[in-house]
């Protein structure tokens, strides 16, 4: 595999950590403005999707220069570092809400964040967070990481030479989830938020990606407008978005969507990944790379800039959204809820979050020009 890395991944795993904390912000305006308001998928697709782009190409590139026994190893390591850091933020998270808790009147953040099964049941509790089966909210996205990427030492040898039959077998596991309701058990009888049964199709399909992209392709395309596939896809993915807009005027939903249509599309599931949501995702992201072709001006701006910097450091910048989501809970209702309040603790979480991206930045420059001054 070459060494060539596509810009357009660092800047939309960037986005896509600012659309995961506005998210997770109750009643944020923000809000308003990510990709779950405009289609069937959300930010969690892109996520995973691109942890799987950038797992296999950075592990695949190990695998090329040392040896798969290598590669597989640091992927394992990763996993552990993972797995530390999912504990350590998990503990930080329950500090910041208990706090929070004693000082917001309004409502019972313990609950809003899913830690209560914790306050009725500390010692299970903890032992189901070692086990990772309690993820309180805002926590989901982790742990499947760390199950999906746990799993690639498996396929990674056969998705760099066989990467149509990995993705036939993921199909084929995907498949299990409506067929006999596989998934992962949670606590107190529950299961995953994201099944990784599910998604697991998402980050290899992101791999798959990842080793296409560094074989030649076939620079002689059709106009655009011509292409079939992109014009289905965009088809479906304006439709969607018609359809998710309408969610927002009961009336105008029932108007256009009829009971038989409404019966055969609802429930759009979200931990088993519906099939709607797969595809949304897939055509949303065909078109987006056909519109947006890497090595455009646009990436050198400095919103995009700022961005690729916070999809460089996804494992930091997402912790920090984590911790930062319940303390701008906290101070939007301390100030009442008002909508200024809102919209600032939303601007000045993706402050930090940029602060901390440019930080990390810094200190990886400064490490590099202290190994080339001991050389």
């Amino acid at each position: 595999m070459t060494n060539a890395r596509d810009p357009r991944i660092d800047f939309f795993r960037g986005l896509a950590l600012i659309f995961i904390f506005w998210d997770h912000i109750p009643d944020n305006p923000f809000a308003q403005l990510t990709v779950r308001n405009f289609g069937f998928s959300d930010a969690a697709e892109i996520f995973v999707f691109l942890a799987g782009y950038a797992a296999v190409l950075a592990y695949g590139r190990v695998a090329d220069r040392d040896g798969m026994l290598v590669a597989c190893t640091r992927i394992l390591r990763r996993v552990w570092v993972l797995y530390v850091v999912h504990i350590f933020v998990l503990t930080l998270l329950m500090g910041i809400v208990f706090v929070a808790n004693n000082h917001v009147e309004t409502r019972d953040m313990i609950q809003v964040m899913g830690l209560d099964y914790f306050v009725r049941n500390p010692q299970q509790a903890l032992a189901d967070q070692l086990l990772l089966r309690f993820k309180p909210n805002l926590t989901d996205p982790l742990p499947l990481y760390i199950m999906l990427l746990l799993a690639l030492p498996l396929i990674l040898p056969w998705l760099l030479r066989r990467p149509q039959l990995v993705i036939g077998l993921s199909v084929a596991l995907y498949m299990m989830v409506p067929l006999f309701g596989w998934n992962l058990s949670a606590y107190e009888g529950g299961v995953w938020y994201f099944n990784p049964v599910a998604w697991q199709l998402l980050f290899v399909l992101g791999g798959v990606c990842a080793v296409r992209s560094q074989r030649p392709v076939d620079r002689v395309l059709r106009p655009l407008i011509r292409q079939p596939l992109f014009m289905t896809a965009a088809i479906y993915v304006a439709l969607a978005g018609v359809v998710t807009l309408s969610w927002k005027w009961p009336e105008l939903h029932e108007a256009i969507m009829p009971t038989w249509l409404k019966d055969a599309l609802y429930p759009i599931s979200k931990t088993d990944l519906a099939p709607l949501r797969l595809l949304h995702f897939l055509a949303l992201a065909y078109c987006t790379a056909k519109l947006l072709p890497s090595g455009l001006a646009w990436l050198n701006s400095w919103p995009a800039q700022q961005a690729c910097r916070m999809g460089r450091y996804s494992l930091e910048i997402f912790c920090l959204g984590v911790l930062l989501a319940p303390m701008a809970d906290m101070a939007n209702a301390l100030g009442g809820d008002t909508w200024p309040i809102q919209a600032s603790t939303a601007l000045l979480g993706l402050g930090l979050m940029m602060l901390m991206a440019a930080g990390l930045e810094w200190n990886k420059r400064l490490g590099q020009s202290a190994r080339v001054v001991v050389v």
